[in-house]
Formats: structure tokens, C-alpha cells, sequence
């Protein structure tokens, strides 16, 4: 009878443990189905090299420094009109990755609106954003799903008024028929002269040598740094000058410094294009990207030379915008925070974040027709004179 008991004891002892192994303790949560992973994605931005144009790609690091391994970066050659096929192929190398969701370009040489046609035979669903584009508005809307842009047809008027500011008399425009082809530009450059007439400023077409051509960047900018002086000479110091092509804003803006003359702005209006490179300016690791800094080390500079008063730009490096806020767009339309890829409320968040001023921002309009292009966004900024 004891053996009995002993064993019912037993059999109930080792069915209480058994339930306890098998039970969870009151404080650890049940097992839980895993949560559906999001949707992974990569942008990839295409810019210039170092040498034509350092902000751009300057301005894609940052963001590859931000996001990691989401960006995937690429460049165009230098000799971007001989070598259109190179800009493909690298535009068609990050849209063959199905994971590259969007791409950002900034600039938009010509040769863009044939890659995006590649790409899209491959891949109808990616985003297509382009910073200063170098083809016909028409052409590059039509291609690609947000056109950013300085809007050139202001500046017409803006930048002469500017100079006009700082005592000019004579205004001197440097290009080449490449980019007086570009349809913009040559809007522009006739609003210069009719501006120009009004303010009773001495219009000066000159011809300076392609970049792209056999003469290269370094043929361009030597060209530049003998003609300023012969220009002053001839025009006199108050005389402002311009120039369509990034690669000549450093010799440029060392040029007129040298010769006391007034340069109201570059191309691409920003206080990192040109400045630090024609004034000898490094900047601090822990000065990176802080434009106060810049503009501060930009008005000592040109003080010690005697610009003051001579020399501004935009407070905003515009290409750097497109290229940063142009991401910051894409990832924010990828993540589903909007749903429309052309969205005017989300661009100018972007841009505003950006800049941390407010920015004059509006549509491309053909003044022959008056037709809108709702995806083509012109911005316009005030300027900061050192």
C-alpha cells in the first residue's frame, strides 16, 4: 500500500514539472509572428568628377555618408559630349540593380534623357530626379519625373540688377556655341542684353573655349586667366563678368580679384563654387557643410585684396541642393510619405530644410505659348554680397 502511494506521488510530481518546463513565466511576452520586413531600396546619384564640378560630388558624399549603403554613386566623364555612352552606361549599371528604386542626377549633361529612355525599357518603376539639366526643357520633362533647376530666365534680370548694385557699367558674358544651344541659356543671355539696355550697362558677348573640346578644362581656364586682364584694360574696373561653365569660376574669380573688377555670380550660384579654391581657402574637417564659416572666411579674404563690396552669390549652393534635397525627396516618396511622384509641397519642404531659408520657387513656363511644365521647378534665391 505504501509502495502505492509512494508511486501516485510520484507519477503527480513528474506531471507538475513536465506542465512547468512547458510553460512560459508570467513575465516574458508570448512568441509573436516576426513582423513583415520593409521593402528595402537604394538611390543611386550621378554627378560630375572633381575636376568639372567638385560640389556635386562633394554633395553626393555627403549623402553616401548619411545613408551608406542605400546610395550608390556614379560619375559622368569630363568629356561628357564626346563620351555620351560612358554616361549611360554608368546611369544603366545602377538601374539594372532591381534594389536602386531612384536616381538623382545632377548635372544633366546631354546624353540623360537617352539613359533614362534605356532605363526605363528595363525598369518602369524608377524615379527619375535631374539637377541642372543641359538638354531643351521640353526634352528632359518628358523624360524625367522631377526637373530641378536655378531658374536661368530670373537670373536674366537678377544678376544684371545686382551688378548694376555694385556699380557696374559693363557686363561681360563668357560662353561657347555649345551652350548657347541649350535653349535656357540663350533665353538668358538675350535678357542680359535687354536688361543690360535698360540699366544702360554695356552689353560684351566673348567667346571663350569648350571645356569639352580639344582644348579641355585646363585650355578653358588658362584662357580665362589672360583675357580677364585684357578685358580690364580695355573696359575699365567696373566692369562685371560671367561665365556659363563651372570649370571657369575659380580662374574667374582670381582674375578679377587681381584686376579689381565686380563679379555679381557664377553659373551655379553658391558660396562653395569657386571661392575656396580661387581664394586659398581650406576648410576644417569640423567646418564641413557649415556655410556661415565660408562666408565668413570668403569676406576676410577678399577684404585683404580689396573686393569688398565686389564679389557675391547666392547664401545657398543650389547644385548641392539638388543633389541633397533631391535624395531626401526620393527616399521620403520611396518610404510612402507621398504618393504622387511630381509632389510642389514635398520639393519645397525638401528645399527649405535644405537651405534653412525660404526659397522663390515656381514652374517653367514657354513665354512663346505660355504652356506650364509642372514637373520642371525653377528656383530663385536672394544675394549675399561680401
Amino acid at each position: 500500500m505504501l509502495k502505492r502511494s509512494l508511486a501516485i506521488m510520484l507519477a503527480v510530481m513528474m506531471m507538475l514539472s513536465l506542465a512547468a518546463c512547458g510553460s512560459k513565466p508570467a513575465d516574458q511576452p508570448a512568441a509573436q509572428d516576426p513582423a513583415p520586413a520593409e521593402e528595402s531600396f537604394k538611390i543611386g546619384i550621378m554627378t560630375g568628377t572633381v575636376s568639372q564640378n567638385e560640389e556635386e560630388y562633394r554633395a553626393a558624399e555627403n549623402v553616401k555618408a548619411k545613408y551608406g549603403d542605400m546610395i550608390v554613386l556614379q560619375t559622368y566623364p569630363d568629356s561628357f559630349m564626346k563620351e555620351q555612352e560612358t554616361t549611360i552606361a554608368n546611369i544603366m549599371s545602377m538601374a539594372s540593380d532591381p534594389e536602386v528604386k531612384a536616381i538623382v542626377v545632377c548635372q544633366a549633361v546631354p546624353g540623360i534623357s537617352a539613359a533614362i529612355d534605356r532605363s526605363r525599357e528595363i525598369r518602369s518603376d524608377l524615379l527619375f530626379i535631374v539637377g541642372s539639366p543641359q538638354e531643351d526643357p521640353d526634352m528632359i520633362s518628358s523624360k524625367a519625373d522631377v526637373v530641378l533647376q536655378a531658374d536661368e530666365l530670373g537670373m536674366g534680370y537678377a544678376v544684371i540688377e545686382q551688378a548694376k548694385k555694385m556699380g557696374a557699367n559693363t557686363f561681360v558674358h563668357y560662353s561657347f556655341p555649345r551652350h548657347m544651344s541649350y535653349q535656357l541659356l540663350a533665353m538668358r543671355r538675350e535678357l542680359f542684353k535687354e536688361k543690360c539696355a535698360e540699366l544702360d550697362i554695356k552689353f560684351v558677348d566673348a567667346t571663350a573655349p569648350d571645356p569639352t573640346s580639344d582644348a579641355g578644362v585646363s585650355g578653358a581656364q588658362q584662357f580665362i586667366l589672360e583675357d580677364v586682364p585684357r578685358k580690364v584694360t580695355e573696359l575699365g574696373k567696373e566692369t562685371a563678368f560671367f561665365s556659363t561653365n563651372c570649370s571657369m569660376q575659380e580662374p574667374l574669380i582670381r582674375s578679377v580679384l587681381e584686376q579689381g573688377a565686380l563679379y555679381p555670380q557664377q553659373c551655379c550660384p553658391s558660396p562653395y563654387h569657386g571661392y575656396p579654391g580661387a581664394l586659398g581657402i581650406e576648410i576644417p574637417e569640423d567646418k564641413a557643410g557649415n556655410i556661415g564659416y565660408l562666408v565668413e572666411q570668403i569676406t576676410t579674404k577678399l577684404a585683404e585684396k580689396g573686393g569688398t563690396g565686389r564679389f557675391s552669390t547666392w547664401p545657398v549652393p543650389v547644385n548641392m541642393m539638388f543633389v541633397e534635397a533631391g535624395a531626401e525627396y526620393a527616399k521620403a516618396y520611396l518610404e510612402g510619405n507621398f504618393t504622387d511622384r511630381v509632389d510642389a509641397a514635398q520639393l519645397e519642404k525638401a528645399f527649405t530644410e535644405y537651405a534653412k531659408a525660404p526659397m522663390t520657387i515656381t514652374t517653367y513656363k514657354d513665354e512663346a505659348t505660355g504652356a506650364e511644365t509642372k514637373n520642371y521647378f525653377m528656383v530663385l534665391s536672394d544675394y549675399i554680397t561680401f
